[in-house]
């Protein structure tokens, strides 16, 4: 048995919108066996551009029931029927979210008679009700009421059901079937194509404008999130109703396909990203000298007033590369605040502190020793070139990061990692760069140097 259902709504979204007529017609498949429709009050004022569409005024259902005088009237209808609407998911987060606001956990399996438009009836310019319906010679009555609109909906389906020669419903409601929760417009071809491997990808509108830019260690199963979850947020709800196609590019490893992610996202400025888009480095390494006038090092929260040598978005970023320079110029970890001052010095214990916290090293060459990490910092940022596996198991990824924010990435021979830098670089494409970018690569060197090279 199916539910033909169709609702009227104060908005377009399920979070902050409420439902004020519902309608629901239970057939058979061909004809029509109970009919239920009602204006229900939504506790909220009905805006006036949605007053004029429905013709439902806020004095109309004033003295209609709420929501939950009639929510498991509703429920007892729904729960064991195929729900089918068009544009399914829209009716289904509004009644499903109201729903569950009573104890209610609706869980039917859906049919959106958009998608299956698309599919039995071909070649129509538009897929909207009324146009479809001028299309098919289905006379709406009482348009853009629940149960004027549920009437043609139910009349639509009974001839998708009669046209299917394809078995394109019987498809739809098997279990993992995304034409069941991906948006009407999109083509359920294009999930089909996406592999299950590191990558970036795209999201667009109807005239194919990306509105948005993601990454996922495993594309086709982060990309099903984002439809087939019950986020009825603004934001999910919004990109869900404009997404057209989607669009990907595999990328081989985690690390690529961060970095090509923050290079699209600075490129091309999504509507609906909000990650990256301002950006910045929340940590620094700031020196001073201390009473004693021994130079320390230390990992300060950045502020307008104070200068720091180096920065980076996470504060483990700066541990890290303090303990590099730690050990590469014989600083006290106590000195940099990487340990406390009350327990032994790890330093000595693993012989690159000279005894400065013990007063057994001379201030000024300690001193000279912090001014060339300090130095190294600043001036001299090494040339590093970054491999991970690639897309296939001939190939790796390859990301340069040097001085000047030189950035190149690409992909490579294996054999590629013994070259020299001027024609490993020859063998990359170049890219902006950008402090976020630095910060994942330089890490990585650090978690992995023997998949680095550092060129002089």
């Amino acid at each position: 048995m199916y539910a033909i259902v169709d609702i009227e709504t104060t908005g377009g979204n399920a979070g902050t919108g409420r439902i004020t007529e519902i309608a629901i017609l239970i057939t058979d498949g061909a004809s029509i066996m109970h009919r239920y429709t009602t204006l229900v009050n939504p506790m909220q004022p009905i805006p006036v551009f949605i007053e004029k569409l429905t013709g439902i005024t806020d004095k109309m259902v004033s003295n209609a029931p709420v929501f939950g005088q009639v929510a498991k009237d509703v429920y007892e209808l729904l729960h064991d029927k195929v729900f089918v609407a068009h544009n399914v998911n829209f009716d289904f987060s509004f009644i499903a979210h109201q729903l569950s606001q009573h104890g209610f956990k609706l869980q039917s399996r859906k049919l959106c008679t958009v998608r299956l438009s698309r599919k039995i009836f071909e070649g129509f310019q538009s897929y909207s009700l009324g146009n479809l319906c001028r299309s098919l010679d289905i006379v709406i009555e009482d348009r853009h009421r629940a149960m004027g609109d549920a009437e043609a909906t139910a009349i639509l389906f009974h001839k998708l059901l009669k046209n299917d020669m394809a078995g394109h419903i019987q498809g739809m409601l098997k279990k993992g079937s995304g034409d069941s929760y991906l948006p009407m417009h999109l083509s359920s071809d294009d999930l089909d194509k996406m592999p299950n491997t590191p990558g970036v990808y795209y999201f667009h509108d109807s005239k194919g404008k990306i509105i948005y830019v993601g990454k996922a260690k495993r594309l086709k199963k982060r990309v099903t999130s984002h439809f087939s979850n019950n986020d009825i947020g603004k934001k999910k709800q919004d990109l869900i109703r404009m997404v057209n196609k989607i669009s990907f590019r595999e990328c081989g490893n985690e690390l690529m396909m961060s970095v090509f992610e923050s290079i699209e996202i600075k490129r091309l400025w999504p509507q609906f990203n909000r990650s990256q888009k301002k950006f910045e480095n929340r940590f620094g390494i700031c020196s001073y000298e201390d009473m004693q006038g021994v130079l320390r090092l230390g990992i300060i929260k950045k502020k307008k007033y104070l200068q720091s040598h180096t920065s980076f978005p996470m504060q483990v970023d700066g541990q890290r590369l303090l303990n590099k320079l730690a050990r590469e110029y014989g600083l006290c970890p106590k000195m940099c605040f990487l340990q406390k001052e009350t327990i032994a010095c790890v330093g000595i214990e693993e012989s690159f502190c000279e005894g400065i916290c013990e007063h057994a090293e001379d201030i000024a060459s300690y001193n000279t020793k912090v001014k060339s990490a300090i130095r190294e910092m600043i001036h001299h940022s090494p040339t590093i070139a970054v491999f991970g596996p690639g897309r296939t198991d001939d190939e790796l990824t390859c990301i340069m990061i040097g001085r000047n924010d030189l950035l190149a990435l690409g992909y490579v021979t294996k054999d590629a990692i013994h070259l020299k830098q001027e024609k490993l670089v020859k063998l990359l494409e170049p890219a902006a760069s950008n402090e976020f970018i630095r910060s994942l690569v330089m890490n990585h060197a650090t978690v992995y140097p023997e998949m680095s090279v550092h060129f002089k």
